[in-house]
């Protein structure tokens, strides 16, 4: 059985998803690995390896997607003399479509393409902060049945400027206006400038899990789920996940946390959760020929912003995060709660992202006080810690020829800001488990 929706997605404007229980398709989780190549080859050696490998990645490297706001160095593939973490702090848009088209295999069905092709929709939204030191980090996952104001956004086409709309489902910024379209509506809400940003598709998940070596799960109950391609029937306990089984898991709604959408972004952090510590401590970061290979089949399956077109600067957001430690490394949920016009639908908890929005402006480090979300639990019933300078070090100068898009390289203006406790997520540190919905 194939996780098809009640009609058809079209990439000519906003179409509406149910929410909840609802029997609808899911988005890919795609975005997770453009997420996990930044933190995979964060201790890349230089040099001649580092040179080649940069090399190698960027004739894979697709034509890049001009963000608003922002300026690029267009496709450059000369030599690079030398790698070092970016200069500054990082705003990085992970877009996840759900977009059936050239993905082959299960989805080359005429029922599939028509559940959604062409450019499809941001199903999947992460916004990565690296913060101007380099010593915290910070995901944040927008649900995509929020509904939220899309602000006027460039035609993608080329022919002209696309009206704002008051009241429009999230996960239609994408095929309303593209990446630029997405981006310009996270920037709205929190009021971050976005640099750099990527579209990716189905494909690469099973590619990156491949790459490492699989990632290994906590289920704390079995998590079963025929609506995915292949279906899943997981036991509890640890699994490891490589392949379509990985994609499956992601992509799972129906088997994780309530069956709602917001349990399975919750879902999504427990898996990135492992598979950052796997990067960090499982020897992944001491093999380049695997870390490169983990890069490029990243950037075979994304769509770049310019500004990510010089595969130098990919390496260099990545060695941002060489000295920052699993405990400074945040995952959290954009707060939100049930629409009072529809309750299939959620709209953005202002009162809960204050402090967040703000904390990502200023540049501050956050401490969760929250839960795990719902289709997480964390055995050892701790909160997350509040961000630790040991082991941190300034960051390096950027690289000769390095675009001049990263945040200002100012301090953070306080300390750690503590979040309300209606924000759900947590650190790579902390090892959760999924709970099945069944």
């Amino acid at each position: 059985m194939t996780d098809l929706p009640r009609r058809r997605l079209r990439t000519t404007g906003p179409l509406a998803v149910r929410h909840g229980r609802l029997p609808r398709r899911r988005a890919t989780a795609a975005a997770l690995k453009l997420l996990a190549a930044v933190v995979a080859v964060c201790l890349v050696s230089v040099g001649s390896v580092a040179a080649y490998a940069v090399w190698d990645v960027a004739r894979s490297i697709k034509t890049g997607v001009q963000l608003p706001g922002a300026s690029g160095p267009g496709h450059t593939q000369g030599a690079v003399p030398d790698v070092s973490a970016i200069d500054g702090g990082v705003n990085l848009l992970l877009v996840g479509t759900d977009t059936r088209s050239d993905q082959g295999g299960a989805y080359s069905s005429a029922a599939e393409q028509d559940a959604s092709s062409g450019v499809g929709n941001n199903d999947v939204t992460m916004l990565l902060h690296i913060a101007q030191d380099h010593k915290s980090m910070m995901v944040v996952s927008f649900p995509r049945d929020l509904m939220v104001s899309i602000p006027k956004c460039a035609d993608p086409k080329g022919s002209g400027t696309l009206p704002a709309e008051s009241y429009a489902q999230f996960n239609t910024g994408l095929s309303r206006g593209g990446l630029g379209c997405v981006a310009a509506t996270v920037t709205a809400m929190t009021g971050v400038q976005i640099p750099f940003g990527a579209v990716i598709d189905f494909k690469g998940v099973s590619a990156m899990s491949n790459a490492v070596g699989g990632v290994s799960v906590c289920l704390a109950t079995p998590v079963k789920d025929a609506y995915t391609n292949p279906p899943l029937d997981l036991p509890a306990g640890t699994n490891t996940l490589v392949g379509d089984a990985a994609l499956s898991f992601l992509r799972s709604r129906h088997g994780v946390g309530d069956g709602s959408d917001l349990g399975r972004i919750s879902n999504q952090q427990v898996f990135l959760s492992a598979l950052a510590r796997k990067v960090v401590s499982g020897g992944v970061l001491s093999n380049p020929v695997e870390l490169y290979g983990l890069a490029k089949a990243t950037v075979q399956n994304t769509i770049p912003s310019q500004t990510l077109t010089n595969p130098t600067t990919l390496v260099q957001i990545a060695l941002a995060l060489k000295d920052t430690g699993l405990q400074n490394m945040v995952f959290v949920q954009y707060p939100a709660m049930t629409d009072p016009e529809n309750p299939n639908r959620v709209v953005p908890d202002d009162t809960a992202a204050e402090p967040l929005d703000k904390a990502l402006v200023a540049d501050q480090p956050v401490t969760l006080t929250g839960t795990t979300g719902r289709a997480a639990e964390d055995p050892s019933a701790t909160n997350s810690p509040a961000p630790s300078d040991a082991g941190s070090t300034p960051p390096p100068s950027a690289a000769a020829g390095a675009p001049a898009t990263s945040a200002p390289s100012s301090a953070p203006s306080a300390g750690p800001v503590a979040l309300p406790s209606t924000i759900t997520g947590q650190t790579a540190a902390q090892q959760t488990c999924t709970k099945g919905n069944n």
